[in-house]
Protein backbone atom coordinates (compact mmCIF):
# COMPACT_ATOMS: atom_id res chain seq x y z
CA UNK A 1 0.00 0.00 0.00
CA UNK A 2 1.51 3.28 -1.09
CA UNK A 3 2.16 5.80 1.65
CA UNK A 4 2.07 9.61 1.39
CA UNK A 5 5.48 11.20 1.14
CA UNK A 6 5.70 13.68 4.02
CA UNK A 7 5.85 12.80 7.70
CA UNK A 8 2.78 14.95 8.39
CA UNK A 9 0.81 13.16 5.68
CA UNK A 10 1.88 9.75 7.00
CA UNK A 11 0.83 10.78 10.48
CA UNK A 12 -2.61 11.86 9.22
CA UNK A 13 -3.04 8.53 7.46
CA UNK A 14 -2.02 6.62 10.60
CA UNK A 15 -4.37 8.62 12.82
CA UNK A 16 -7.18 8.12 10.32
CA UNK A 17 -6.66 4.35 10.32
CA UNK A 18 -6.33 4.12 14.08
CA UNK A 19 -9.40 6.33 14.58
CA UNK A 20 -11.60 4.26 12.26
CA UNK A 21 -10.63 1.06 14.03
CA UNK A 22 -11.07 2.62 17.48
CA UNK A 23 -14.60 3.79 16.63
CA UNK A 24 -15.52 0.25 15.62
CA UNK A 25 -14.06 -1.29 18.78
CA UNK A 26 -15.51 1.27 21.20
CA UNK A 27 -19.00 1.71 19.72
CA UNK A 28 -22.11 -0.42 19.37
CA UNK A 29 -24.65 -1.80 21.86
CA UNK A 30 -23.43 -1.58 25.44
CA UNK A 31 -20.50 0.65 24.50
CA UNK A 32 -20.83 2.39 27.88
CA UNK A 33 -19.43 -0.71 29.59
CA UNK A 34 -16.18 -0.36 27.67
CA UNK A 35 -15.87 3.33 28.42
CA UNK A 36 -16.49 2.75 32.14
CA UNK A 37 -13.72 0.15 32.14
CA UNK A 38 -11.44 2.52 30.22
CA UNK A 39 -12.02 5.36 32.65
CA UNK A 40 -11.55 3.02 35.63
CA UNK A 41 -8.18 1.86 34.28
CA UNK A 42 -7.20 5.45 33.60
CA UNK A 43 -8.18 6.47 37.15
CA UNK A 44 -6.07 3.69 38.60
CA UNK A 45 -3.12 4.84 36.49
CA UNK A 46 -3.50 8.29 38.10
CA UNK A 47 -3.04 6.60 41.47
CA UNK A 48 0.33 5.44 40.18
CA UNK A 49 1.19 8.99 39.17
CA UNK A 50 0.29 10.25 42.66
CA UNK A 51 2.50 7.59 44.22
CA UNK A 52 5.39 8.64 41.95
CA UNK A 53 5.01 12.27 43.03
CA UNK A 54 4.95 11.23 46.68
CA UNK A 55 8.11 9.17 46.15
CA UNK A 56 9.92 12.28 44.89
CA UNK A 57 9.16 13.99 48.20
CA UNK A 58 10.02 10.77 50.03
CA UNK A 59 13.53 10.86 48.55
CA UNK A 60 14.28 14.19 50.25
CA UNK A 61 12.82 13.14 53.61
CA UNK A 62 14.61 9.78 53.64
CA UNK A 63 18.06 10.97 52.56
CA UNK A 64 17.90 14.02 54.84
CA UNK A 65 17.18 11.62 57.71
CA UNK A 66 20.21 9.58 56.70
CA UNK A 67 22.37 12.72 56.43
CA UNK A 68 21.25 13.81 59.91
CA UNK A 69 21.83 10.27 61.30
CA UNK A 70 18.20 10.31 62.52
CA UNK A 71 17.39 6.60 62.78
CA UNK A 72 13.81 7.15 63.97
CA UNK A 73 12.93 9.43 61.06
CA UNK A 74 14.65 7.08 58.62
CA UNK A 75 12.65 4.13 60.00
CA UNK A 76 9.38 6.05 59.61
CA UNK A 77 10.27 6.80 56.01
CA UNK A 78 10.90 3.09 55.40
CA UNK A 79 7.32 2.46 56.56
CA UNK A 80 6.05 5.24 54.27
CA UNK A 81 7.97 3.67 51.40
CA UNK A 82 6.36 0.25 51.84
CA UNK A 83 2.90 1.82 52.19
CA UNK A 84 3.36 3.70 48.91
CA UNK A 85 4.71 0.62 47.16
CA UNK A 86 1.75 -1.48 48.39
CA UNK A 87 -0.73 1.10 47.14
CA UNK A 88 1.08 1.28 43.78
CA UNK A 89 1.10 -2.52 43.40
CA UNK A 90 -2.59 -2.85 44.31
CA UNK A 91 -3.65 -0.14 41.85
CA UNK A 92 -1.49 -1.67 39.11
CA UNK A 93 -2.92 -5.18 39.58
CA UNK A 94 -6.49 -3.90 39.62
CA UNK A 95 -5.84 -1.81 36.52
CA UNK A 96 -4.20 -4.73 34.73
CA UNK A 97 -7.22 -6.99 35.44
CA UNK A 98 -9.71 -4.37 34.22
CA UNK A 99 -7.56 -3.68 31.16
CA UNK A 100 -7.69 -7.35 30.18
CA UNK A 101 -11.49 -7.34 30.49
CA UNK A 102 -11.62 -4.29 28.27
CA UNK A 103 -9.23 -5.88 25.78
CA UNK A 104 -11.44 -8.92 25.17
CA UNK A 105 -14.57 -6.73 25.00
CA UNK A 106 -13.17 -4.40 22.34
CA UNK A 107 -11.41 -7.22 20.52
CA UNK A 108 -14.72 -9.08 20.27
CA UNK A 109 -16.40 -6.04 18.71
CA UNK A 110 -13.57 -5.43 16.27
CA UNK A 111 -13.41 -9.11 15.30
CA UNK A 112 -17.18 -9.24 14.81
CA UNK A 113 -17.08 -6.23 12.50
CA UNK A 114 -14.17 -7.68 10.52
CA UNK A 115 -16.03 -10.97 10.07
CA UNK A 116 -19.23 -9.16 9.06
CA UNK A 117 -17.41 -7.23 6.35
CA UNK A 118 -15.39 -10.22 5.18
CA UNK A 119 -18.38 -12.56 4.91
CA UNK A 120 -21.45 -10.42 4.21
CA UNK A 121 -19.92 -8.55 1.29
CA UNK A 122 -18.28 -11.75 0.02
CA UNK A 123 -14.88 -10.17 0.39
CA UNK A 124 -13.50 -13.66 1.04
CA UNK A 125 -14.55 -14.50 -2.54
CA UNK A 126 -13.81 -11.28 -4.43
CA UNK A 127 -10.58 -10.26 -2.74
CA UNK A 128 -8.54 -13.36 -3.46
CA UNK A 129 -5.19 -13.04 -5.26
CA UNK A 130 -5.86 -13.11 -8.99
CA UNK A 131 -9.46 -11.90 -8.59
CA UNK A 132 -8.94 -8.34 -7.47
CA UNK A 133 -6.50 -5.49 -7.91
CA UNK A 134 -6.63 -5.05 -4.12
CA UNK A 135 -6.37 -8.70 -3.07
CA UNK A 136 -6.05 -9.22 0.69
CA UNK A 137 -3.26 -11.53 1.77
CA UNK A 138 -3.62 -13.72 4.86
CA UNK A 139 -7.07 -12.47 5.97
CA UNK A 140 -7.18 -15.20 8.61
CA UNK A 141 -4.11 -13.75 10.31
CA UNK A 142 -5.47 -10.21 10.10
CA UNK A 143 -8.74 -11.18 11.79
CA UNK A 144 -7.29 -13.56 14.38
CA UNK A 145 -4.05 -11.77 15.30
CA UNK A 146 -4.28 -8.17 14.17
CA UNK A 147 -7.59 -7.50 15.96
CA UNK A 148 -5.95 -8.63 19.21
CA UNK A 149 -2.72 -6.73 18.60
CA UNK A 150 -4.55 -3.55 17.63
CA UNK A 151 -6.71 -3.42 20.77
CA UNK A 152 -3.80 -4.45 22.98
CA UNK A 153 -1.56 -1.72 21.57
CA UNK A 154 -4.37 0.84 21.52
CA UNK A 155 -5.05 0.38 25.22
CA UNK A 156 -1.39 0.31 26.18
CA UNK A 157 -0.43 3.36 24.16
CA UNK A 158 -3.44 5.60 24.86
CA UNK A 159 -3.76 4.80 28.57
CA UNK A 160 -0.06 5.17 29.10
CA UNK A 161 0.07 8.38 27.08
CA UNK A 162 -2.77 10.03 29.02
CA UNK A 163 -1.34 9.02 32.39
CA UNK A 164 2.13 10.14 31.27
CA UNK A 165 0.78 13.56 30.28
CA UNK A 166 -0.95 13.96 33.65
CA UNK A 167 2.20 12.77 35.40
CA UNK A 168 4.34 15.11 33.33
CA UNK A 169 2.41 18.15 34.53
CA UNK A 170 2.93 17.06 38.14
CA UNK A 171 6.59 16.24 37.67
CA UNK A 172 7.31 19.52 35.88
CA UNK A 173 5.71 21.46 38.73
CA UNK A 174 7.90 19.63 41.25
CA UNK A 175 11.06 20.05 39.14
CA UNK A 176 10.40 23.78 38.74
CA UNK A 177 9.97 24.22 42.47
CA UNK A 178 13.23 22.43 43.35
CA UNK A 179 15.42 23.62 40.43
CA UNK A 180 16.17 27.07 41.80
CA UNK A 181 19.94 26.87 41.28
CA UNK A 182 21.46 28.88 38.40
CA UNK A 183 24.36 27.20 36.59
CA UNK A 184 27.32 29.50 35.92
CA UNK A 185 29.09 29.13 32.56
CA UNK A 186 32.25 30.79 33.83
CA UNK A 187 34.12 27.52 33.52
CA UNK A 188 33.51 27.68 29.77
CA UNK A 189 34.87 31.23 29.55
CA UNK A 190 31.37 32.74 29.31
CA UNK A 191 30.05 35.49 31.55
CA UNK A 192 26.56 34.03 31.78
CA UNK A 193 24.47 31.66 33.76
CA UNK A 194 21.44 29.45 33.14
CA UNK A 195 18.70 29.96 35.76
CA UNK A 196 16.92 26.74 36.80
CA UNK A 197 19.24 24.83 34.46
CA UNK A 198 17.94 21.41 35.58
CA UNK A 199 14.44 22.39 34.47
CA UNK A 200 15.54 23.42 30.95
CA UNK A 201 18.02 20.60 30.52
CA UNK A 202 15.33 17.89 30.78
CA UNK A 203 13.35 18.65 27.55
CA UNK A 204 16.51 19.43 25.54
CA UNK A 205 18.06 16.13 26.64
CA UNK A 206 14.96 14.10 25.67
CA UNK A 207 14.32 15.99 22.40
CA UNK A 208 17.80 15.17 21.10
CA UNK A 209 17.41 11.53 22.17
CA UNK A 210 13.95 11.27 20.51
CA UNK A 211 15.23 12.61 17.19
CA UNK A 212 18.12 10.16 17.19
CA UNK A 213 15.73 7.29 18.03
CA UNK A 214 13.38 8.15 15.18
CA UNK A 215 16.17 8.48 12.62
CA UNK A 216 17.67 5.14 13.61
CA UNK A 217 14.37 3.29 14.03
CA UNK A 218 12.30 4.57 11.09
CA UNK A 219 13.11 1.57 8.81
CA UNK A 220 11.53 -0.76 11.40
CA UNK A 221 7.96 0.20 10.38
CA UNK A 222 8.06 -1.58 7.02
CA UNK A 223 10.13 -4.45 8.39
CA UNK A 224 7.51 -5.17 11.07
CA UNK A 225 4.77 -5.07 8.42
CA UNK A 226 6.69 -7.60 6.33
CA UNK A 227 7.23 -9.78 9.41
CA UNK A 228 3.49 -10.20 9.93
CA UNK A 229 3.09 -11.24 6.29
CA UNK A 230 5.89 -13.81 6.08
CA UNK A 231 4.99 -15.34 9.45
CA UNK A 232 1.37 -15.71 8.29
CA UNK A 233 2.50 -17.22 4.97
CA UNK A 234 4.54 -19.86 6.80
CA UNK A 235 1.66 -20.74 9.15
CA UNK A 236 -0.71 -20.97 6.18
CA UNK A 237 1.61 -23.40 4.40
CA UNK A 238 1.65 -25.63 7.49
CA UNK A 239 -2.16 -25.54 7.66
CA UNK A 240 -2.34 -26.50 3.98
CA UNK A 241 -0.09 -29.50 4.62
CA UNK A 242 -2.35 -30.60 7.47
CA UNK A 243 -5.50 -30.24 5.35
CA UNK A 244 -3.96 -32.01 2.34
CA UNK A 245 -2.27 -34.80 4.27
CA UNK A 246 -3.95 -37.62 2.32
CA UNK A 247 -3.13 -36.11 -1.07
CA UNK A 248 0.50 -35.42 -0.13
CA UNK A 249 0.99 -38.91 1.27
CA UNK A 250 -0.57 -40.58 -1.77
CA UNK A 251 1.57 -38.52 -4.13
CA UNK A 252 4.75 -39.03 -2.11
CA UNK A 253 5.03 -35.25 -1.99
CA UNK A 254 7.06 -34.93 1.19
CA UNK A 255 10.11 -33.51 -0.61
CA UNK A 256 8.00 -31.02 -2.56
CA UNK A 257 6.19 -29.92 0.62
CA UNK A 258 9.50 -29.63 2.47
CA UNK A 259 10.85 -27.46 -0.34
CA UNK A 260 7.74 -25.25 -0.18
CA UNK A 261 7.96 -24.95 3.61
CA UNK A 262 11.69 -24.25 3.44
CA UNK A 263 11.06 -21.40 1.01
CA UNK A 264 8.39 -19.91 3.26
CA UNK A 265 10.62 -20.22 6.32
CA UNK A 266 13.56 -18.74 4.42
CA UNK A 267 11.43 -15.60 4.01
CA UNK A 268 10.76 -15.65 7.77
CA UNK A 269 14.46 -16.03 8.54
CA UNK A 270 15.44 -13.32 6.07
CA UNK A 271 12.97 -10.88 7.60
CA UNK A 272 14.16 -11.86 11.07
CA UNK A 273 17.74 -11.01 10.12
CA UNK A 274 16.63 -7.62 8.76
CA UNK A 275 14.76 -6.94 12.00
CA UNK A 276 17.83 -7.97 13.98
CA UNK A 277 20.10 -5.60 12.05
CA UNK A 278 17.73 -2.65 12.36
CA UNK A 279 16.98 -3.30 16.03
CA UNK A 280 20.72 -3.58 16.67
CA UNK A 281 21.31 -0.17 15.08
CA UNK A 282 18.52 1.30 17.19
CA UNK A 283 19.72 -0.56 20.27
CA UNK A 284 23.20 0.93 19.99
CA UNK A 285 21.60 4.17 21.11
CA UNK A 286 18.51 2.96 22.97
CA UNK A 287 20.14 0.55 25.36
CA UNK A 288 22.73 2.97 26.76
CA UNK A 289 19.97 5.59 27.05
CA UNK A 290 17.76 3.20 29.03
CA UNK A 291 20.59 2.33 31.39
CA UNK A 292 21.67 5.92 32.03
CA UNK A 293 18.40 7.86 32.08
CA UNK A 294 17.91 7.10 35.79
CA UNK A 295 21.54 7.79 36.74
CA UNK A 296 22.51 10.87 34.74
CA UNK A 297 20.11 13.17 36.65
CA UNK A 298 22.25 12.73 39.77
CA UNK A 299 25.36 13.66 37.78
CA UNK A 300 23.62 16.68 36.25
CA UNK A 301 22.59 17.89 39.73
CA UNK A 302 26.07 17.61 41.25
CA UNK A 303 27.00 21.27 40.54
CA UNK A 304 24.20 22.51 42.79
CA UNK A 305 25.17 20.00 45.51
CA UNK A 306 28.87 20.93 45.49
CA UNK A 307 27.89 24.60 45.48
CA UNK A 308 26.07 23.93 48.75
CA UNK A 309 22.70 24.94 47.28
CA UNK A 310 21.02 21.68 48.37
CA UNK A 311 21.47 18.98 50.98
CA UNK A 312 21.98 15.32 50.12
CA UNK A 313 18.24 14.83 50.39
CA UNK A 314 17.67 17.87 48.17
CA UNK A 315 20.12 16.42 45.65
CA UNK A 316 18.18 13.15 45.55
CA UNK A 317 14.88 15.03 45.29
CA UNK A 318 16.09 17.11 42.32
CA UNK A 319 17.56 14.03 40.65
CA UNK A 320 14.32 12.09 41.22
CA UNK A 321 12.17 14.94 39.83
CA UNK A 322 14.48 15.33 36.82
CA UNK A 323 14.42 11.56 36.24
CA UNK A 324 10.60 11.51 36.41
CA UNK A 325 10.36 14.32 33.86
CA UNK A 326 12.89 12.81 31.45
CA UNK A 327 11.44 9.31 31.80
CA UNK A 328 7.96 10.63 31.04
CA UNK A 329 9.19 12.73 28.12
CA UNK A 330 11.04 9.61 26.87
CA UNK A 331 7.74 7.77 26.35
CA UNK A 332 8.27 7.99 22.60
CA UNK A 333 11.71 6.41 22.93
CA UNK A 334 10.63 3.64 25.29
CA UNK A 335 7.57 2.81 23.14
CA UNK A 336 9.20 3.20 19.73
CA UNK A 337 9.20 -0.49 18.80
CA UNK A 338 5.63 -0.90 20.00
CA UNK A 339 4.61 2.18 18.01
CA UNK A 340 6.25 0.70 14.90
CA UNK A 341 4.32 -2.54 15.41
CA UNK A 342 1.12 -0.53 15.97
CA UNK A 343 1.62 1.28 12.66
CA UNK A 344 2.02 -2.06 10.85
CA UNK A 345 -1.05 -3.56 12.54
CA UNK A 346 -3.18 -0.50 11.73
CA UNK A 347 -2.14 -0.69 8.08
CA UNK A 348 -2.94 -4.38 7.79
CA UNK A 349 -6.22 -4.37 9.70
CA UNK A 350 -7.59 -1.14 8.23
CA UNK A 351 -6.60 -2.41 4.79
CA UNK A 352 -8.74 -5.50 5.38
CA UNK A 353 -11.68 -3.41 6.65
CA UNK A 354 -11.55 -0.93 3.77
CA UNK A 355 -11.17 -3.58 1.09
CA UNK A 356 -13.89 -5.82 2.55
CA UNK A 357 -16.25 -2.86 2.90
CA UNK A 358 -15.93 -2.13 -0.82
CA UNK A 359 -14.74 -5.39 -2.43
CA UNK A 360 -14.00 -4.14 -5.91
CA UNK A 361 -12.51 -6.59 -8.42
CA UNK A 362 -10.15 -5.39 -11.13
CA UNK A 363 -11.73 -2.19 -12.52
CA UNK A 364 -10.42 -2.92 -16.03
CA UNK A 365 -12.52 -6.09 -16.34
CA UNK A 366 -16.19 -5.61 -17.34
CA UNK A 367 -18.67 -6.43 -14.59
CA UNK A 368 -22.00 -6.02 -16.35
CA UNK A 369 -23.78 -9.29 -15.55
CA UNK A 370 -27.33 -8.41 -14.56
CA UNK A 371 -28.98 -10.83 -12.16
CA UNK A 372 -32.76 -10.80 -11.76
CA UNK A 373 -34.44 -12.90 -9.10
CA UNK A 374 -38.05 -13.95 -8.97
CA UNK A 375 -40.42 -16.18 -7.11
CA UNK A 376 -40.16 -19.23 -9.37
CA UNK A 377 -37.64 -22.04 -9.46
CA UNK A 378 -36.85 -21.82 -13.16
CA UNK A 379 -33.76 -20.40 -14.85
CA UNK A 380 -33.27 -18.14 -17.89
CA UNK A 381 -29.96 -16.98 -19.36
CA UNK A 382 -29.58 -14.56 -22.27
CA UNK A 383 -26.56 -12.87 -23.83
CA UNK A 384 -24.20 -14.24 -21.20
CA UNK A 385 -20.54 -13.74 -22.04
CA UNK A 386 -18.10 -14.50 -19.23
CA UNK A 387 -14.56 -13.21 -18.72
CA UNK A 388 -11.66 -14.17 -16.48
CA UNK A 389 -10.46 -11.83 -13.70
CA UNK A 390 -7.56 -10.91 -15.98
CA UNK A 391 -9.90 -9.77 -18.78
CA UNK A 392 -9.78 -12.82 -21.11
CA UNK A 393 -13.15 -13.56 -22.69
CA UNK A 394 -14.52 -17.11 -22.67
CA UNK A 395 -16.81 -18.51 -25.35
CA UNK A 396 -20.37 -17.08 -25.10
CA UNK A 397 -22.89 -19.14 -23.15
CA UNK A 398 -25.87 -20.25 -25.29
CA UNK A 399 -29.19 -18.69 -24.32
CA UNK A 400 -31.26 -21.10 -22.29
CA UNK A 401 -34.52 -21.47 -20.40
CA UNK A 402 -34.92 -24.17 -17.77
CA UNK A 403 -38.30 -24.81 -16.18
CA UNK A 404 -38.80 -25.56 -12.51
CA UNK A 405 -37.90 -29.14 -11.62
CA UNK A 406 -35.97 -29.81 -14.83
CA UNK A 407 -32.37 -31.03 -15.14
CA UNK A 408 -29.75 -29.44 -17.37
CA UNK A 409 -26.39 -31.00 -18.21
CA UNK A 410 -23.47 -28.63 -18.92
CA UNK A 411 -20.62 -30.18 -20.90
CA UNK A 412 -17.43 -29.01 -22.55
CA UNK A 413 -13.70 -29.57 -22.52
CA UNK A 414 -11.60 -28.55 -19.53
CA UNK A 415 -10.95 -24.83 -19.34
CA UNK A 416 -14.06 -23.82 -21.27
CA UNK A 417 -15.72 -22.14 -18.27
CA UNK A 418 -18.13 -24.73 -16.88
CA UNK A 419 -17.28 -24.03 -13.23
CA UNK A 420 -17.23 -20.30 -14.00
CA UNK A 421 -20.72 -20.62 -15.48
CA UNK A 422 -21.99 -22.22 -12.25
CA UNK A 423 -20.40 -19.41 -10.22
CA UNK A 424 -22.18 -16.85 -12.41
CA UNK A 425 -25.53 -18.63 -11.93
CA UNK A 426 -24.96 -18.57 -8.16
CA UNK A 427 -24.36 -14.81 -8.31
CA UNK A 428 -20.67 -15.07 -7.39
CA UNK A 429 -18.94 -14.34 -10.69
CA UNK A 430 -19.04 -10.62 -11.58
CA UNK A 431 -16.86 -10.63 -14.70
CA UNK A 432 -18.72 -10.43 -17.99
CA UNK A 433 -21.97 -9.27 -19.56
CA UNK A 434 -25.49 -10.63 -20.00
CA UNK A 435 -28.63 -11.38 -18.02
CA UNK A 436 -29.42 -14.21 -15.60
CA UNK A 437 -32.94 -14.72 -14.24
CA UNK A 438 -32.94 -17.20 -11.40
CA UNK A 439 -34.76 -18.16 -8.17
CA UNK A 440 -34.54 -15.61 -5.37
CA UNK A 441 -33.18 -18.09 -2.83
CA UNK A 442 -29.52 -19.12 -2.92
CA UNK A 443 -28.74 -22.51 -4.44
CA UNK A 444 -26.94 -25.39 -2.85
CA UNK A 445 -23.66 -25.86 -4.73
CA UNK A 446 -21.73 -29.13 -4.78
CA UNK A 447 -18.31 -27.96 -6.04
CA UNK A 448 -15.64 -29.92 -7.84
CA UNK A 449 -13.25 -31.67 -5.48
CA UNK A 450 -16.06 -32.33 -3.01
CA UNK A 451 -14.64 -30.26 -0.13
CA UNK A 452 -15.99 -31.20 3.29
CA UNK A 453 -17.53 -28.25 5.13
CA UNK A 454 -18.13 -28.67 8.84
CA UNK A 455 -16.35 -29.96 11.91
CA UNK A 456 -18.01 -33.36 12.23
CA UNK A 457 -19.98 -35.79 10.06
CA UNK A 458 -23.37 -34.43 11.16
CA UNK A 459 -22.46 -30.78 10.57
CA UNK A 460 -20.85 -31.62 7.21
CA UNK A 461 -23.99 -33.44 6.06
CA UNK A 462 -26.25 -30.53 7.08
CA UNK A 463 -24.05 -27.61 5.98
CA UNK A 464 -24.91 -24.72 5.75
CA UNK A 465 -27.84 -25.64 8.00
CA UNK A 466 -26.96 -26.51 11.60
CA UNK A 467 -27.66 -30.08 12.75
CA UNK A 468 -29.79 -28.90 15.69
CA UNK A 469 -32.18 -27.14 13.29
CA UNK A 470 -33.03 -30.40 11.49
CA UNK A 471 -34.77 -33.54 12.71
CA UNK A 472 -32.00 -35.79 14.02
CA UNK A 473 -33.66 -39.02 12.93
CA UNK A 474 -33.91 -37.65 9.39
CA UNK A 475 -30.23 -36.65 9.36
CA UNK A 476 -29.14 -40.07 10.60
CA UNK A 477 -31.35 -41.80 8.05
CA UNK A 478 -29.83 -39.82 5.18
CA UNK A 479 -26.29 -40.58 6.37
CA UNK A 480 -27.18 -44.28 6.50
CA UNK A 481 -28.71 -44.06 3.00
CA UNK A 482 -25.54 -42.68 1.42
CA UNK A 483 -23.49 -45.48 3.00
CA UNK A 484 -21.65 -43.51 5.68
CA UNK A 485 -23.47 -44.82 8.75
CA UNK A 486 -20.37 -46.68 9.90
CA UNK A 487 -18.57 -43.34 10.31
CA UNK A 488 -21.02 -42.21 12.96
CA UNK A 489 -19.25 -44.44 15.49
CA UNK A 490 -16.09 -42.35 15.73
CA UNK A 491 -14.37 -42.37 12.36
CA UNK A 492 -15.89 -39.00 11.60
CA UNK A 493 -14.30 -36.97 8.81
CA UNK A 494 -10.81 -38.43 9.05
CA UNK A 495 -9.56 -40.02 5.83
CA UNK A 496 -12.71 -39.62 3.73
CA UNK A 497 -12.15 -40.81 0.17
CA UNK A 498 -13.24 -38.72 -2.80
CA UNK A 499 -16.24 -41.01 -3.31
CA UNK A 500 -17.24 -40.67 0.35
CA UNK A 501 -16.92 -36.89 0.17
CA UNK A 502 -19.16 -36.86 -2.90
CA UNK A 503 -21.71 -39.00 -1.08
CA UNK A 504 -21.63 -36.49 1.76
CA UNK A 505 -22.29 -33.71 -0.76
CA UNK A 506 -25.41 -35.49 -2.02
CA UNK A 507 -26.57 -35.77 1.60
CA UNK A 508 -26.14 -32.01 1.98
CA UNK A 509 -28.38 -31.43 -1.02
CA UNK A 510 -31.11 -33.74 0.24
CA UNK A 511 -31.10 -32.38 3.81
CA UNK A 512 -31.14 -28.72 2.72
CA UNK A 513 -33.87 -29.29 0.08
CA UNK A 514 -32.95 -26.34 -2.18
CA UNK A 515 -35.15 -24.83 -4.88
CA UNK A 516 -32.23 -25.28 -7.23
CA UNK A 517 -29.03 -27.28 -7.07
CA UNK A 518 -25.71 -26.75 -8.88
CA UNK A 519 -23.51 -29.87 -9.19
CA UNK A 520 -19.92 -29.66 -10.48
CA UNK A 521 -18.55 -33.15 -11.18
CA UNK A 522 -20.42 -34.14 -8.03
CA UNK A 523 -20.47 -37.92 -8.76
CA UNK A 524 -17.30 -38.36 -10.84
CA UNK A 525 -15.64 -40.64 -8.25
CA UNK A 526 -18.62 -43.00 -7.86
CA UNK A 527 -18.88 -46.31 -9.71
CA UNK A 528 -21.76 -46.47 -12.25
CA UNK A 529 -24.01 -48.59 -10.01
CA UNK A 530 -23.59 -46.33 -6.98
CA UNK A 531 -23.99 -43.23 -9.14
CA UNK A 532 -27.23 -44.52 -10.65
CA UNK A 533 -28.61 -45.50 -7.25
CA UNK A 534 -27.74 -42.26 -5.47
CA UNK A 535 -28.78 -39.92 -8.30
CA UNK A 536 -32.13 -41.68 -8.63
CA UNK A 537 -32.58 -41.29 -4.86
CA UNK A 538 -31.53 -37.62 -5.08
CA UNK A 539 -34.05 -36.86 -7.84
CA UNK A 540 -36.82 -38.67 -5.94
CA UNK A 541 -36.07 -36.70 -2.78
CA UNK A 542 -35.84 -33.39 -4.68
CA UNK A 543 -38.56 -33.84 -7.25
CA UNK A 544 -39.30 -30.10 -7.53
CA UNK A 545 -35.70 -28.91 -7.49
CA UNK A 546 -34.12 -27.44 -10.62
CA UNK A 547 -30.78 -29.15 -11.30
CA UNK A 548 -27.78 -27.81 -13.23
CA UNK A 549 -25.16 -30.54 -13.58
CA UNK A 550 -21.60 -30.07 -14.89
CA UNK A 551 -19.99 -33.33 -16.00
CA UNK A 552 -17.67 -34.71 -18.66
CA UNK A 553 -20.11 -37.58 -19.27
CA UNK A 554 -23.85 -37.95 -18.87
CA UNK A 555 -24.53 -38.95 -15.24
CA UNK A 556 -25.89 -42.47 -14.83
CA UNK A 557 -29.36 -42.67 -13.34
CA UNK A 558 -30.43 -39.07 -13.94
CA UNK A 559 -32.84 -38.03 -16.66
CA UNK A 560 -31.54 -34.93 -18.47
CA UNK A 561 -33.96 -32.42 -20.01
CA UNK A 562 -31.39 -30.12 -21.65
CA UNK A 563 -27.73 -30.26 -22.64
CA UNK A 564 -25.71 -27.04 -22.90
CA UNK A 565 -22.29 -27.13 -24.49
CA UNK A 566 -19.56 -24.64 -23.61
CA UNK A 567 -16.70 -24.20 -26.05
CA UNK A 568 -17.22 -27.29 -28.25
CA UNK A 569 -20.16 -26.90 -30.64
CA UNK A 570 -20.09 -30.54 -31.87
CA UNK A 571 -20.26 -32.14 -28.43
CA UNK A 572 -23.96 -31.42 -27.86
CA UNK A 573 -24.94 -33.25 -31.07
CA UNK A 574 -22.72 -36.20 -30.10
CA UNK A 575 -24.39 -36.53 -26.68
CA UNK A 576 -27.84 -36.12 -28.16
Amino acid sequence: MAEPGTSAARLRVLLGRAGRLARIAASGPGAWKGWILYLAVLGLSFVGVWVSVRLIAWNKAFYDALGAMDAGAALRQVGVFFALVSLSAASWLAGDWLRKRLLILWRARLTSRALDLWLDGRGYWLLRPGFSAQAVENPDQRVAEDCRLYVQNLLTLTLDLVSEIVGLVSYIAVLWSVSTFALSLGGLGLDAEIPRYMFWLAPVYVLIASLVTHLLGRPLNRTYFEREKVEADFRHALVQLRDRADIVAQAGGERAERHRLDRRFAAVAGNWRRVMRRELVLGLFERPYFQTVLRLPTFFALPMYFAGAVTLGGLMQVASAFSSVTTTLSWFIFKYKQLAEFVAVCERLDGLMQAAGHPAPDPDVPQAIRTETGGGRGLDVSGLHLATPGGTWLEPVPDLSLASGQTMLVVGASGQGKTTFLSALAGLWPFGTGTIRRPAVAPVVLPAGAPVLGECLLSAACYPARPETLERARVLAVIERIGLGHRLQGAGLAGLSMGERQRLGLARAVLNRPDWLLMDEATSALDPASEADLLAWLRAELAGTTLVVVAHRPPVGLSVDQVITLGLPDLERTLA
